[in-house]
């Protein structure tokens, strides 16, 4: 027996706003072009500014000194001079066509003082440490001058006058290297990769909801919100940007979960929508009791991704907060689209939505019907639910267990080693091991090498001390030489001078002091993410077990991704069919915004299908037909979202980072299994044999208890 509908006043706000939505259909679709145009006008009139990014520690605060100050530590670049072959006996002192191309490098750049100054060569003071020991290889330093905003433009004119020396010179190599030119190399490549990466994902997704619904229009609906919210945030970001450190790299975050979450709330939508009117009910009731069900449970998991892609906020490290900033809006945007722009788009559409079907697919998947696979899968594991949760548990723990040897590093460049700047960079340090400043090296094997060197900046107040360190720059020895000048030498030295304020950053700085932060943060991000989670699912499902089951599951899925990239990316297994190196160890930031991104993708599909039982079970289903019902009604869609970024994830394996190839196979493989192994087998058998214990709830006078279960109103239009 259906008890009495709701009157409108009772009805929730999600339900409400859905409903004005699709009767004022054509104003609520005018106000989100509106709102696009806006966003995208407004965006490109205000331009996104470039804030300040520093890292964290104390490399960080002399970041901000030197800001204040107005000093700018120029790029230094390198290039080496050596012959492609080298006779007998012959050096940089008897080889003329060696000295004359280290002439020719110095004068050209020389010639060029708004794009490079302070050039040095072995022919000028000091030039001793600018020929290798072998004598077979010189080097000319430089720094690239203008602002530093521009290092990338202008060491493009360096590199021009250098090639115009190697042409003139087939004999010699003429190689350069170093921070600037790296720099514009890794920012090509990725920019590249990253339009590739564009324009593959979105006809492999357009191809996959071809699949899942069957009808071109249909298709074309989840690509057009998700890729209207994507675009939208991306264009307002202008506005934070003038404030927050919103980095280049924040609109390339914004478009992977942007189009995940979109997609994956329109899915959720349109297949509800489908399966109402499937059981006889008008395009308005199926656009009310959708809004009602599915509309609600892309609420809860638009809230629990939001809180989980915060928790980036507490790792005090600016690139991050960008990162944070950008998805939490395109989450936001995502569900304002799917609770207004979806249904008036739906009402204006009607039946449209299901034209232009795909021939031997339109007729099946444009009716929503409960998947039989699932039905099959889950009506076993209810039936023995110990012995089928404890395989599935078991296979996750053992998939997790390589995590527990995870070791985590920065490298000094991420870069594929096939990268002609890599390949230069590899020259300069075999022919001058450690940098040409090192070549003197103290007999004592200190921390500290020779020479050190100083230079009064900003009118006499401050000096910039250049010390270089033992080691490769980001080595355990030259962490440890860090550590003696911070902790030992310079507090007996300067910090004994009254009145002096100083701090330490570089290379080797800059290195322990990000990975020193990620392993501080990454307690508190952790802990954090989980305690709000499951605050936030407590208040949604009314039950102390299904978030506590929840924040276990998402962990066993997490932990079954980070052993799989410690097995690949780290021990080697599988890396060369990947085409990705190894350093013995995993990108320091890949497995903390591993666990953020992946704890708020996994409640998205855990939501929507604990919503549907829950409903279920409000209706008076025992909980194992519940769970049944409930997994095979949404598993279809669950698995058809998870397929599509499965699709997506993949190919950024393919690109040329190994830190974007960790996180394209970890992301797909995690998602994989969250699909299927944990929505498929662990989640019915923990409900099963949790039984009614699932719904428990001890009485906490501020938790309202379970509503009165949902009621289909037939005959009933939006409103």
């Amino acid at each position: 027996m259906q008890p009495p509908s709701r009157t409108a006043s009772r009805r929730p706000a999600v339900e409400r706003i859905a409903c004005w939505s699709a009767r004022h259909s054509v104003i609520t679709v005018l106000a989100w072009v509106a709102l696009a145009s806006a966003a995208f006008f407004g965006g490109k009139l205000l331009g996104t500014v470039s804030q300040p990014q520093y890292d964290p520690g104390q490399s960080g605060t002399a970041e901000r000194m030197l800001s204040q100050l107005h000093v700018v530590t120029p790029a230094a670049e390198s290039v080496l001079i050596t012959p492609r072959r080298t006779a007998a006996g012959e050096t940089y002192g008897t080889d003329a066509q060696l000295r004359q191309a280290v002439s020719q490098v110095a004068a050209a750049l020389r010639a060029r003082p708004w794009a490079a100054v302070d050039v040095r060569s072995p022919a000028g003071p000091g030039g001793r440490s600018l020929v290798s020991r072998s004598g077979r290889s010189a080097l000319v330093t430089f720094n690239v001058a203008g602002p530093h905003a521009k290092v990338d433009t202008t060491v493009a004119a360096d590199q021009a006058a250098v090639a115009s020396v190697q042409a003139r010179y087939p004999g010699v190599i003429v190689a350069e290297a170093g921070a600037a030119s790296t720099d514009r190399a890794a920012n090509a490549l990725l920019s590249h990769d990253f339009r590739q990466a564009g324009l593959t994902s979105g006809p492999i997704t357009l191809i996959l909801l071809l699949v899942v619904f069957g009808a071109l229009i249909a298709a074309g609906i989840p690509v057009l919100l998700a890729g209207s919210a994507v675009m939208i945030t991306v264009s307002l970001l202008a506005i934070p940007s003038r404030w927050l450190p919103i980095g280049q790299g924040t609109s390339e975050i914004v478009l992977i979960i942007g189009m995940a979450v979109g997609v994956d709330y329109t899915l959720f939508y349109l297949r509800r929508e489908r399966e109402e009117r499937a059981a006889g009910a008008t395009f308005g009731q199926a656009v009310r009791t959708a809004a009602a069900t599915s509309g609600r449970a892309i609420v809860v998991s638009g809230l629990t991704v939001m809180v989980c892609m915060a928790g980036l906020f507490l790792t005090g490290i600016d690139e991050f907060t960008g990162f944070a900033f950008g998805t939490i809006a395109v989450v936001g945007v995502a569900v304002a689209g799917a609770l207004t722009a979806l249904p008036a788009l739906l009402s204006l559409l009607g039946p449209w939505a299901d034209r232009g079907r795909i021939p031997f697919l339109g007729k099946a998947r444009t009716t929503a019907r409960p998947s039989r696979l699932w039905t099959a899968v889950v009506s076993r594991v209810v039936r023995r639910p110990a012995l089928w949760g404890g395989l599935a548990a078991a296979a996750l723990l053992a998939l997790a267990y390589p995590a527990l040897g995870m070791k985590t590093q920065n490298p000094a460049i991420d870069l594929p080693p096939s990268l002609p700047v890599v390949r230069k960079l590899d020259q300069i340090q075999q022919a001058f091991p450690g940098g040409p400043a090192l070549q003197a090296r103290a007999s004592s094997g200190g921390p500290i090498r020779p020479p050190v060197t100083g230079t009064t900046v900003a009118d006499g107040r401050a000096v910039v001390v250049s010390v270089p360190l033992a080691g490769t720059g980001t080595n355990v020895v030259s962490d440890q030489a860090l550590l003696a000048l911070r902790d030992t030498i310079l507090p007996a030295t300067v910090g004994a001078v009254p009145h002096v304020s100083y701090a330490v950053t570089g290379t080797t700085a800059n290195s322990y002091d990000f990975t020193a932060a990620l392993r501080h943060s990454a307690p508190l991000v952790f802990t954090t993410v989980a305690v709000l989670a499951f605050l936030l699912l407590l208040v949604a499902f009314r039950s102390l077990a299904i978030p506590l089951m929840s924040i276990l599951l998402n962990l066993l899925s997490v932990g079954a991704a980070y052993g799989l990239i410690t097995l690949v990316f780290q021990d080697g297994h599988l890396a060369g069919l990947l085409g990705a190196g190894t350093s013995g160890a995993i990108t320091g930031w890949v497995p903390l915004f591993m666990f953020v991104f992946l704890f708020g993708l996994s409640m998205d599909y855990h939501v929507f299908i604990l919503s549907r039982i829950r409903e279920l079970r409000t209706g008076g289903m025992t909980t194992t037909d519940a769970v049944v019902g409930g997994i095979a009604s949404s598993g279809g869609v669950v698995t058809s979202a998870a397929a599509i970024m499965v699709a997506v994830f993949s190919i950024f394996a393919t690109l040329s980072t190994v830190d974007l190839k960790t996180i394209g196979v970890g992301l797909a493989f995690a998602v994989f299994i969250d699909a299927t192994v944990v929505r498929g087998v662990c989640v019915p058998a923990a409900l099963a044999l949790l039984g009614d214990r699932s719904w428990y709830l001890p009485r906490v006078p501020s938790l309202p208890r379970s509503p009165a279960p949902l009621a289909r109103a037939r005959g009933e239009e939006p409103g």
